[in-house]
């Protein structure tokens, strides 16, 4: 049987690699071994060009996490730890999103994905969560992941995939869901009540995580995904 092609979408930033520092597209492989394990094949979709031309071709699309969305979006003047927005990202995932949703293509948003989401249907965004839960579980240190129980709705995707029993998840975020955009429903949610997870009810399966699926041991957001596609 034929791999359903999943998009990733990617980060642009300077890295060091071998012999070289230079700006470049890149991912984190666990997105790529996540949905290669799950039976679909990885395709990356980097913030140049016209990547929403791309999602026409696609069998799903996966938006990754990153940075932080520009406040303007949501009609908001930036926090001051609001950081490493990136504008040509913010267009070319907005962009994309928007051709997918169009065309009921299986969704999954991991972190920064799940506010493109929110932000995109008219959302808004805790944009220093800690200043509303108290506590800075949800990233507790650059570059670690905290390691926080979610509980899933039951009779969500969500819960299908992961049970309704509290699950820890690795987390990495310092910002989160404030105001939910209409069409969506809370899917699952963290012991101080931050939005974990959110699905489109509209849409056959557009399914998105705050948390990071990608550096979970089980994969069954991305199984889920390709089974949907």
């Amino acid at each position: 049987m034929r791999r359903p092609l999943i998009g990733i979408t990617t980060y642009v930033e300077p890295a060091r690699f071998t012999v070289w520092e230079l700006p470049v597209a890149l991912l984190p492989s666990m997105y790529v071994e996540q949905v290669a394990r799950a039976g679909g094949q990885p395709v990356l979709l980097p913030p140049a060009g016209d990547p929403a031309q791309a999602v026409a071709r696609l069998d799903g699309i996966v938006l990754a996490g990153g940075g932080d969305i520009d406040p303007a979006r949501y009609g908001e003047e930036p926090h001051e730890r609001t950081g490493y927005v990136r504008d040509f990202r913010d267009t070319a995932e907005f962009a994309a999103l928007a051709v997918a949703l169009d065309a009921e293509l299986p969704f999954l948003g991991v972190c920064r994905g799940l506010q493109v989401l929110n932000v995109a249907l008219g959302g808004t965004l805790h944009q220093h969560l800690p200043d509303v839960v108290g506590h800075g579980g949800h990233s507790p240190a650059p570059g670690r992941f905290g390691h926080l129980p979610v509980t899933a709705t039951p009779g969500s995707r969500m819960a299908k995939a992961l049970g309704t029993r509290p699950v820890t998840v690795p987390h990495y975020h310092h910002q989160a869901i404030d105001r939910l955009a209409p069409g969506l429903t809370v899917t699952a949610t963290a012991e101080d009540g931050t939005v974990e997870a959110v699905e489109l009810d509209s849409a056959p399966f557009v399914v998105a995580a705050q948390w990071h699926p990608e550096a979970a041991e089980g994969g069954e957001l991305f199984e889920a995904l390709v089974a949907a596609c």
